[in-house]
């Protein structure tokens, strides 16, 4: 059966399905899972587009010795996509040819892995040959020192699609979220007559239900009576104000394990730090402290102000956020790190306490990604638990709803415990 050399996988699949006899299709996907060593055994020879998918896989996830430079096999299972540039160009271009956007971006990120391409990303072709994501930003911020001039700007470009698709994604329901969880905190106790919150208010003055006798039989209930609340304490929302309402400070380690949850907060910084009622502060930290708070405006340029690597010093860094900290119990602080502390420990738990005590909203996270339960030190979040400062792995798409509790100081939405420590 002919097939144009731009159908997809899932294309392919369909039509295979609906073609072939159950059987000879069963044989088809188990030869494609199992590889080419295991052709003789179930008898099922690839041809077409469906060798050419087989050779891309091949040339990624086989093992062995014996591979031609284009990535096709010579005769044992191997992996390889061969020395030159034009061979993994070339690979690239296949992968995304036959696989979905989502599968090649896993591809890609094995590719880099396994095979160290990393090298290879620092040229202008390679670059415009892979699909961006947010773990290709990370691997191209740990390139950035090596990057030649003539890469830079193709980087750079990669790097702001991704973070473009990201504050798409992200900013409406963030500001939204936030926005609400601002006015709510903001509620004050003689509001003016319009910003009365009537629903809080009666809910405050319950206790003071006054049972009145009724003026007539038409409003009278069964017992005769009616009754009022009395609002001894009027509830209101807070007018709005040019001055920030809240300070956030986000802590972001640098380390290289942490680089998805870098681009993940870039991003968020920048649209907290968008909105007038917020003061946003971002500070990354290794073994150093950078503040990269005056670059908010652009997080491709905080992006390139990072440098993924190193070690970690969590405490110098938590005493740097708390030096700026003016307005305590209107700041939340944000503390993005796997916890592996190179700094001293006792001290970083006591600066914590701390801030809790001066009224603080401390919130930790051991990652901002969508990767689900990263690796963490135990111990430390255990301890931080115990302070009142559970640290938990965060999404995105949670990380709103986690800011909005901090800033009304309700308990935060900690997702399923078998992500927690």
């Amino acid at each position: 059966m002919n097939r144009t050399p731009g159908e997809t996988a899932e294309r392919t699949t369909e039509r295979t399905v609906s073609d072939a006899p159950p059987d000879a299709e069963r044989l088809r996907r188990w030869r494609m899972v199992l590889g080419a060593d295991s052709a003789d055994s179930t008898g099922c020879t690839l041809t077409g587009q469906d060798a050419a998918m087989d050779g891309a896989l091949d040339a990624l996830y086989g093992g062995g010795a014996g591979k031609k430079p284009n990535g096709r096999g010579t005769g044992g299972r191997s992996a390889g996509l061969g020395a030159s540039a034009p061979s993994v160009a070339r690979w690239l271009g296949d992968i995304r040819t036959y696989f979905p956007s989502s599968v090649v971006q896993v591809m890609q990120r094995d590719a880099i892995e396994r095979l160290g391409l990393s090298a290879l990303l620092l040229e202008p072709e390679m670059l415009e040959a892979v699909e961006p994501d947010v773990h290709l930003v990370g691997t191209l911020l740990s390139l950035d020192k090596a990057m030649p001039e003539t890469t830079k700007e193709t980087a750079r470009a990669v790097v702001r699609k991704v973070v473009e698709d990201l504050e798409r994604r992200l900013e409406s329901r963030t500001r939204a979220t936030l926005t609400g969880a601002l006015d709510r905190s903001a509620r004050i106790s003689r509001p003016r007559h319009r910003d009365i919150d009537w629903d809080r208010t009666i809910r405050a003055n319950l206790k003071n239900y006054l049972t009145l006798p009724a003026p007539d039989a038409a409003t009278a209930g069964s017992t005769g009576t009616t009754g009022t609340v009395v609002p001894e304490r009027l509830v209101g929302y807070g007018r709005s104000s040019r001055s920030a309402k809240k300070d956030i400070v986000l802590c972001v380690d640098q380390s290289g394990s942490m680089a998805a949850s870098v681009v993940y907060a870039s991003v968020f910084g920048a649209v907290l730090a968008s909105m007038r009622t917020l003061s946003t502060r971002l500070v990354v930290f290794d073994t150093a402290v950078v503040d990269l708070t005056d670059q908010l405006d652009d997080p491709v340029d905080v992006l390139f102000g990072t440098q993924l690597g190193g070690g970690t010093d969590i405490n110098r860094a938590l005493a740097y956020c708390q030096s700026r900290i003016t307005r305590p119990a209107d700041t939340v602080v944000v503390l993005i790190s796997d916890l592996y502390e190179g700094g001293i420990r006792d001290e970083m738990l006591k600066r914590v306490a701390a801030m809790k005590a001066s009224g603080v909203q401390f919130v930790s996270l051991l990652a901002l990604s969508d990767e689900g339960a990263p690796a963490y030190d135990h111990e430390h979040a255990a301890a931080l638990g115990a302070l009142g400062a559970p640290a938990f792995a965060c999404t995105p798409d949670l990380f709103p709803d986690v800011m909005a509790a901090a800033i009304e100081k309700r308990p935060l939405p900690i997702p399923d415990k078998e992500y927690q420590p």
